[in-house]
């Protein structure tokens, strides 16, 4: 079994959620995140969301601060980094089939 790191964890997390923030697979995204992570991060999910339809170009900012947050998740509690990977996983493959 290969070991995650919790900052390549936090860091693919990111660049799959800020992309899937601006998908239908929000809503889905959307309760995943609140239910595991906690309901502030399901609040940090639709700032997102909003941002990324009110400002073109806040993709790379938005990764950046994600990425930052969910460092933070993992440091304050490191037994989130499996449900945070199978998150990561999972959304990244509903935005796969979405698009076909």
């Amino acid at each position: 079994m290969a070991v995650r790191q919790p900052r390549r964890v936090a860091w693919e997390a990111a660049r799959i959620f800020v992309p899937a923030a601006a998908t239908e697979v929000y809503w889905w995204l959307s309760e995943a995140v609140g239910h595991y992570l906690g309901v502030m991060y399901e609040l940090k999910l639709a700032e997102t969301r909003l941002r990324l339809a009110e400002e073109p170009g806040a993709t790379p900012l938005e990764i950046i601060t994600w990425r930052i947050s969910l460092d933070e998740l993992l440091d304050e509690r490191p037994g989130e980094l499996s449900i945070l990977a199978q998150l990561a996983e999972e959304t990244a493959d509903r935005v796969r089939r979405a698009r076909t």
